[in-house]
């Protein structure tokens, strides 16, 4: 029996070992997630996580080289007027100048003159320290004012995501009327930083790429960080903000206007002047968006602002750009974490522990991704995420699978034939059973009980062989049945006969437990001694001999494991106790005082507690022994005041 178990199962299942399941698992998980990865399934789960991991780094600390003037909703009623008129601005330039800014940047269009005050504003427009801004595209846009240098021209165009978010800063672009085109924070940056002596130049260690300072602007590609669709056109790097808000020192318009500002507030500053009104629309989606108050929008001279900053920071080495890692590097890292989920999958088969497994694991894959982010690094992480989540699942389910299919196996072949612990235990050494197509053997305490029918040849005489089948399955099935409520196992059928087992195949270790499956054993064998009566009215209504039982029951060591080559095997009960009880049945046939005879050993009377009426019928030499041994008839329970 145990060999068909051993042959179906080998040929049902691949001879996987964890190794390759794991292997194949995340494999297959690896380049799937590297697939949607491509076609950027991930792109928006990246960035949004990004996001959330800038605003919990949050650093909220201003730059004290900006400051911004701002045209707010007040400043538009105060002068009920729009555009601002090219004289007020020429006034404001001019006081702004006067208290020796190093660089102003004028974040309004200004192709086209508004009187009064034209001429005024074409005089400062001329100013060295004066950047004016354009549209990429002129044509499609707007053309920068016809007073201001070339060289003091920048765009102010701003990339944005498909989320509508500005996460990048385009410093330099290509147009077809002009050719390349610095960026309104570039220029700005560049004539603050040319005071400390730092210029722009190519860089020696990566030909291609812009050098300031000491530090190299990488440009993005179109797989950069969470990246997978984007749009890389012109010379592009990632945007850091450096914080939520309160980015520089703001003042209004109309302050400038009435005087209401410090000298120190501007000189040797980068002034910029924009809109920060709603009403204007010159308000940009930033990463902090959902954190800040309103529509979450934050104006965009001030976005400008930030990129200045960064820019200042990067070349002075105050805080380093934003850096990702190669293509390769990236798959390594989605087929890490896919590893780890497997490997997560197959050690833990509890849900506790395979609940925290996961948890720690997401947990350390956030807890890493927000470490690089500190560290202004960008690595995936969804794709990573949904790999070490899907391994487990795919492994787990795998196993879940392996193992109901193994186990249905086990106990169809085993349940039907022997009793649902040995079945249930052979499951339990399924490991072994599936590799050697046997179990080891296991030494043990147990009690054997042996029974036979005497009389049974007397029936078969009298009986058609179907009926005598059916007949005596009858009897054998309450035999089992007893043997089974007490928690014991029908090891065989021998004919006519049972050997049932107390004790396996779980190790006693206990006397307590060892005494329990002696007295399991007698117990059983006094309500065999029942059942006997309702057999034997049976028979007499077919008109049948009425039979009688003889039982033997003894404790002692046994080996328990698998019997048999590769071509049969069962499970077996082995030791000299197995024979001794076995000897115990058979012993004095002619001493048949009652119709259900019940022996036992002093062995097993030792564990009964005097629970049971004996009757001792001194030491008998069994066959094929060489010591005596004790032997005593059971007769019944004791009654509850011979136990007190």
């Amino acid at each position: 029996m145990l060999s068909r178990l051993a042959k179906q199962v080998h040929t049902s299942f691949p001879d996987f070992t964890g190794v390759k399941v794991i292997a194949i698992s995340v494999a297959i998980v690896t380049g799937s997630m590297l697939g949607l990865r491509q076609l950027g399934g991930f792109e928006g789960m990246d960035l949004s996580l990004h996001d959330r991991l800038v605003r919990i780094r949050d650093r909220p600390n201003s730059d004290p080289r900006l400051v911004i003037i701002t045209i707010t909703e007040e400043d538009l009623r105060s002068l009920q007027k729009w555009p601002i008129p090219d004289g007020t601005l020429a006034k404001v330039l001019a006081r702004l100048q006067s208290f020796q800014p190093r660089a102003i940047g004028l974040d309004l269009y200004r192709d086209f003159p508004i009187e009064p005050g034209h001429a005024e504003l074409v005089e400062q427009l001329k100013q060295p320290n004066l950047i004016t801004i354009r549209s990429i595209d002129i044509l499609a846009g707007t053309p920068p004012p016809s007073a201001s240098p070339p060289e003091q021209h920048g765009f102010n165009d701003i990339a944005i995501d498909p989320d509508s978010v500005a996460r990048r800063n385009l410093l330099f672009a290509e147009s077809k009327d002009s050719g390349n085109l610095y960026s309104f924070s570039l220029r700005l940056a560049l004539l603050y930083l040319a005071n400390l002596g730092i210029v722009p130049e190519a860089s020696q260690e990566s030909p291609g790429y812009m050098q300031l300072g000491d530090t190299i602007f990488y440009r993005l590609s179109p797989t950069s960080g969470g990246y997978r669709k984007l749009d890389a056109a012109g010379y592009q790097i990632f945007l850091e903000y450096r914080t939520a808000q309160n980015l520089a020192r703001e003042i209004t318009l109309t302050d400038v206007l009435s005087g209401e500002i410090s000298p120190d507030w501007i000189k040797d500053k980068i002034v910029l002047i924009g809109s920060s009104a709603t009403s204007l629309q010159d308000r940009l989606l930033t990463p902090y968006s959902p954190t800040l108050p309103g529509d979450g929008k934050t104006p965009g001279v001030v976005v400008h602002g930030q990129m200045v900053s960064q820019i200042l920071d990067a070349a002075t080495g105050v805080r380093p750009l934003v850096w990702f890692w190669p293509e390769w590097a990236e798959i390594l890292w989605l087929f890490g974490w896919s590893l780890c989920g497997g490997l997560i999958g197959w050690q833990f088969r509890h849900p506790l522990f395979l609940s925290i497994g996961v948890a720690m694991g997401l947990g350390g894959l956030a807890g890493s991704c927000f470490a690089l982010v500190t560290l202004s690094g960008w690595i995936p992480w969804a794709a990573p995420a949904l790999g070490f989540t899907i391994s487990v699942a795919v492994v787990v389910t795998y196993q879940s699978y392996e193992d109901h299919r193994r186990q249905q196996i086990v106990m169809k072949l085993l349940g039907q034939n022997t009793s649902p612990e040995i079945a249930e235990a052979l499951w339990r050494g399924r490991d072994n059973l599936l590799k050697a197509g046997k179990l080891p053997g296991v030494k043990l305490t147990a009690t054997l009980l042996f029974l036979d029918i005497k009389g049974f040849s007397t029936v078969s005489e009298k009986m058609p062989p179907e009926d005598l089948l059916d007949w005596l399955n009858e009897i054998l099935a309450a035999i089992t049945q007893e043997v089974l409520s007490r928690e014991g196992i029908v090891n065989k059928f021998t004919g006519d006969g049972v050997m049932a087992v107390f004790g396996v195949p779980m190790s006693r270790l206990l006397k307590a437990e060892v005494e329990l499956d002696a007295q399991h054993s007698v117990e059983c064998a006094l309500a065999i001694s029942d059942r006997l009566v309702d057999i034997n009215q049976m028979c007499r209504d077919r008109n049948l001999p009425t039979i009688q039982m003889r039982i033997g029951i003894f404790t002692g060591p046994v080996i328990v494991g698998s019997l048999g080559g590769k071509d049969r095997l069962e499970y077996g009960v082995l030791g000299d106790t197995v024979n001794t009880a076995a000897r115990l049945e058979a012993c004095k046939k002619e001493r048949q005082i009652t119709d259900c005879r019940i022996l036992i050993a002093k062995e097993t009377l030792v564990h009964l507690q005097d629970r049971y009426e004996v009757e001792s019928w001194g030491p008998i030499a069994l066959k094929g022994k060489q010591q005596l041994i004790d032997v005593y008839r059971v007769i019944g329970l004791r009654s509850s005041s011979e136990n007190i």
